[in-house]
């Protein structure tokens, strides 16, 4: 069962409450999403810490409910 980009969204919030988030359906099946998701959480982290922060919000759906998700992270421009 695939996942919907409110889902998604709901999910990183929870994790990164102050985040901004952006969800593309990459191919209208709600199984290939792009985000973009800027917290300053984010801060002093590599890109990769970053991108895992968002994939453990996601608590393991990652593979199943979610086939692929394409990432852009960032933290607020001051």
């Amino acid at each position: 069962m695939a996942m919907s980009a409110t889902e998604i969204e709901r999910f990183i919030k929870e994790a990164l409450p102050d985040a901004t988030v952006e969800i593309r359906d990459l191919a209208g099946d709600g199984d290939h999403y792009a985000a973009n998701v800027i917290s300053a959480a984010f801060k002093g982290k590599s890109r990769v810490q970053q991108h895992q922060m968002v994939y453990a919000a996601l608590k393991g759906r990652m593979g199943g409910e979610l086939h692929a998700l394409a990432l852009q992270t960032s933290v607020p421009e001051e």
